[in-house]
């Protein structure tokens, strides 16, 4: 049975607390690329998900802005 996606909501990690701005708003609103995209959602969220230290979400985001470099690099090698 398909998941009703108006039904799902988003973790509360993923929302600022002040305005209330979602992490896949501010990515769809930029139009990032994926990797652009996932290591800012990973920046937001870091040090607010449960069992995930804010250091671990950093890396993560820095291991996806070296993927999108490393993308970037090739592209303009060719």
């Amino acid at each position: 049975m398909p998941i009703d996606y108006k039904e799902t909501t988003e973790p509360s990690y993923y929302s600022g607390t002040k305005y209330g701005y979602s992490a896949r708003k501010v990515v769809e609103d930029f139009d990032l690329s994926y990797n652009c995209g996932v290591a800012v959602s990973y920046l937001l969220r870091a040090g607010k998900k449960e069992g995930n230290p804010a250091e671990q979400d950093i890396q993560k985001a820095i291991n996806h802005l070296h993927f999108e470099l490393d993308k970037l690099y090739k592209k303009s090698e060719q």
